[in-house]
């Protein structure tokens, strides 16, 4: 029996013990980080991170958080697994310290307080934080197989009600602010080692890597600014040394950038909201602006040279060039700035800051730094600081030469006939039969849709294949402005009583690239409008209004102006008198509206600040829109010249006269021309912007009788402008202008080839300026106003009879006319 069990404890024993030393001879020889024999193995925990390291956590008294997950590395950087760690919390002397903050020790789940432990009655352990109302600062450590992390700073303090930025602190003692907290000091200058103010805060404040952010003022771009904020709790006092560090974010990404100290690096144009985040909730603090630019100069380059005026060739590639300057003389880079021209139909300008002329004419280009895409701001901070604000550009004068072909509409408010005549070809086209008689018609630039209006539907006519294309019977009514991009139109139903803006194809929109779904009406706004215009940006339209008479479907002008604008929506203000027509200025820093006087209201809104001086904490209310202190002759229709020297307008009262309204010089300046750069000022604004102006000319139209001014038609290169009305003469009237002082008023009698001619009641300018297109009454002709050899423009071609019937089969005079060029030959 005894040799039995000396068996079982030999096997039991030595045969383990045998495979054990098999086992150890098969084992991988560790490796040390040195390379030698001895000291950490790789593979190993060498390191134990917690993040944030320097900016910790902050909680309100009695806020749960949670550290994050702790991450361990070996000596070589590579990521080592742990099957459990342990949390704790220290001291700033190394004590343990669960009254000020407390930690789960397995989870780092955190109490700013104290956490429940031996509750009974059936309550978890750690699930109740109870508060202490302890303010300090203390450490978690989390120690992973015997090694230990950072410490994670923990900052607790009372519940945080209002954070505000502001300027530094230069005492530290009776306005505490982020910058004299000893956290600032931590990650700036680390002198501070220990707090000698009651509230918690450095003996005195940091000195900034940065200059201190501009309480009243702008931050020119790429200039670094030291962000401060003071942080309040519920009973008012003032708790900024005590909540750790600050986290800053811009509501717009695009006008600042902010680090992790707090330091603020201006980008863009513009101004934004600041949210400060502390104690894991976020605090709208205040704004921060970046400087707008209060000039834009616009040249062409030519040779080694730059000039405000070329000429360039159809198809041919014109560099545009932009500098920018702020208040400051910081030269702006990266602005997204829109590049208009006042005739894209024959000379567009492009996104990239370039002009091809497509055909033959001119046009004026200008650039603008327009919101919300370029110096965008909040709402109620636009006009702070210049922010929120249009900004434009000197026009550059663009000339293409050459001659181009005509495509010529012709239609009648009378007739259900559209008649298309197409230059190249020896004859008139074929009528087209429309649905409905037309009251109004409208060509996008791009020549490709007419649109029309009528009393039943809106009519959409394919000027590619001269056939219908489109109809629409939810609005009715008038067809007043197309949107230079073809994609919106200004339709009015007198009988509904509403202004429409009307998409019409579901393409990109305005400056800001949205798209919608389908064509329809965008948005509405009660009243009748009589005239309206776009500025060549497409983002916003200037619309007069009027009165209604259902007995007598005449709509007579009244006072109100409406305006819509894709930054502000609409808005609707008040003329003292009644406006009769509507005209951009040339740059389109507002618009010009016909009337007894002739008015302009301003781009500039008038800004208030509330509140006090300007500053971070600042709001604004503004006047849009404001009259621009222009008081002109009595006009009824108006036109601007592309040169933007001139606003030329005609009226019958109290006989039927032309005024030349010359724009005013501009200080420095010898050419007259509109204000341009930012709205004056870049401090709070209490005036609105003033348009210098002067009557050039003032003269009787030669040769008419006028009940009404139907049209006022200057040719793309402001060299000259025609005139048409209702009544009797048989003359086109004509108008030069001049770059200074009065021009030449003369009229040019009609043909009679074709009968006898009574008054030109509509006119169209070719895309060239070589001809002007006048439907007249008498003989119900479409006349050719051609330039001669000289210069000068005569009616010596054949007139065009279209022939419009109306429903009796009697012939009309042709009242709508549109146009669009295209090549001389087929």
């Amino acid at each position: 029996m005894r040799r039995f069990l000396t068996l079982v404890f030999l096997l039991l024993f030595t045969i383990p013990f045998g495979v054990s030393i098999s086992g150890c001879s098969k084992k991988t020889a560790a490796v040390f980080c040195n390379g030698g024999d001895t000291g950490p193995v790789v593979g190993q925990i060498a390191t134990i991170n917690l993040q944030p390291k320097i900016f910790g956590i902050s909680l309100n008294f009695a806020q749960i958080g949670q550290v994050s997950s702790p991450s361990a590395i070996d000596c070589k950087g590579t990521t080592v697994t742990v099957s459990g760690y342990t949390y704790a919390t220290f001291l700033p002397n190394g004590q343990p310290d669960m009254t000020i903050a407390d930690v789960q020790p397995t989870t780092g789940r955190l109490c700013a307080g104290t956490w429940n432990r031996n509750t009974g009655g059936g309550i978890a352990d750690f699930t109740t934080c109870n508060p202490t109302n302890k303010s300090g600062t203390v450490y978690v450590v989390v120690n992973g197989n015997g090694v230990s992390s950072n410490p994670l700073p923990i900052f607790i303090h009372p519940v945080v009600t209002n954070v505000t930025l502001g300027a530094l602190s230069t005492d530290c003692a009776n306005d505490p602010a982020t910058n004299c907290s000893p956290a600032a000091f931590d990650t700036q200058t680390s002198t501070c080692t220990q707090t000698t103010n009651g509230n918690g805060c450095c003996a005195v404040p940091v000195t900034p890597t940065a200059n201190a952010v501009a309480a009243t003022g702008c931050v020119s771009q790429s200039v670094t600014s030291q962000l401060a904020a003071r942080v309040l709790a519920g009973n008012g006092a003032n708790i900024s040394c005590q909540v750790g560090h600050l986290s800053y974010a811009p509501q717009t990404a695009s006008v600042v950038t902010i680090d992790e100290n707090g330091v603020a690096t201006a980008q863009q144009p513009g101004s934004t909201v600041i949210t400060a985040n502390i104690s894991n909730a976020g605090s709208s603090a205040g704004f921060f602006s970046t400087c707008p630019p209060t000039s834009i100069a616009l040249t062409a380059p030519i040779g080694t040279g730059n000039a405000t005026s070329v000429t360039v060739n159809p198809n041919n590639v014109q560099p545009i060039n932009a500098v920018a300057t702020d208040q400051y003389g910081t030269i702006l880079t990266g602005l997204t700035l829109n590049f208009e021209s006042t005739t894209p139909t024959t000379i567009p300008a492009a996104s990239a800051a370039s002009v091809t002329p497509i055909f033959p004419g001119a046009a004026a280009i200008t650039a603008v730094c327009q919101p919300p895409t370029c110096n965008p701001s909040p709402f109620n901070q636009i006009g702070l600081f210049g922010n929120g604000k249009a900004v434009t550009s000197n026009p550059v004068l663009v000339t293409a030469p050459g001659v181009n072909s005509t495509n010529l509409y012709i239609a009648s408010t009378n007739s259900f006939y559209l008649v298309p005549v197409d230059f190249t070809q020896p004859q008139l086209g074929n009528p087209v039969r429309l649905p409905y008689q037309p009251n109004s018609m409208v060509i996008s630039n791009d020549g490709s849709s007419i649109y029309m209006g009528s009393s039943f539907e809106l009519m959409t006519f394919s000027a590619t294949t001269n056939s219908l294309a489109a109809q629409d019977i939810t609005v009715p009514g008038n067809v007043i402005a197309l949107s230079p991009d073809g994609t919106t139109l200004v339709i009015t139903d007198p009988i509904r009583q509403f202004v429409y803006l009307y998409n019409t194809s579901g393409k990109s929109t305005g400056t800001t690239g949205t798209t919608t779904s389908s064509a329809g009406i965008q948005t509405q706004y009660g009243g009748v409008a009589t005239h309206a215009v776009f500025s060549p940006d497409n983002s916003t339209v200037y619309i007069t209004l009027g009165d209604y008479n259902s007995s007598t479907g005449v709509t007579t002008p009244n006072n109100t102006l409406l305006v819509h604008s894709t930054f502000t929506g609409w808005y609707q203000t008040t003329s003292s008198q009644a406006t009769t027509d509507v005209a951009i200025g040339v740059p389109s820093v507002g618009a010009f509206f016909g009337g007894n006087p002739t008015t302009a209201r301003s781009y500039c809104p008038v800004t208030t600040i509330v509140g006090g001086a300007a500053t971070t904490s600042s709001t604004t209310t503004n006047l849009f829109y404001p009259d621009a202190g222009v008081l002109g002759p009595q006009t009824d229709r108006i036109a601007t010249t592309n040169d933007g020297l001139h606003v030329l307008g005609a009226t019958v009262t109290p006989a039927p006269t032309l005024t030349d309204l010359a724009i005013g010089v501009p200080p420095g300046g010898t050419v007259p021309s509109l204000p341009i750069g930012a709205c004056p000022g870049q401090t709070p604004i209490t005036t609105p912007q003033k348009f210098t102006t002067s009557t050039a000319f003032t003269g009787a139209l030669p040769g008419v009788t006028a009940s009404a001014i139907t049209g006022v038609f200057p040719t793309s290169d402001s060299k000259i402008a025609f005139v048409t009305y209702q009544g009797s003469g048989a003359v086109v009237p004509t108008y030069i202008p001049q770059t200074t002082g009065a021009g030449t008023l003369s009229s040019i009698p009609l043909s009679t080839a074709l009968g006898t001619p009574i008054a030109p009641i509509v006119g169209v300018v070719s895309a060239d300026n070589q001809t002007f297109y006048a439907g007249t009454t008498g003989d119900n002709a479409v006349h050719l106003i051609t330039k001669q050899a000289d210069g000068t423009y005569k009616d010596t071609t054949t007139p065009l009879a279209p022939k419009l019937p109306d429903v009796n089969g009697n012939i009309v005079a042709p009242n709508l006319l549109v146009q669009k060029p295209r090549k001389a030959t087929s």
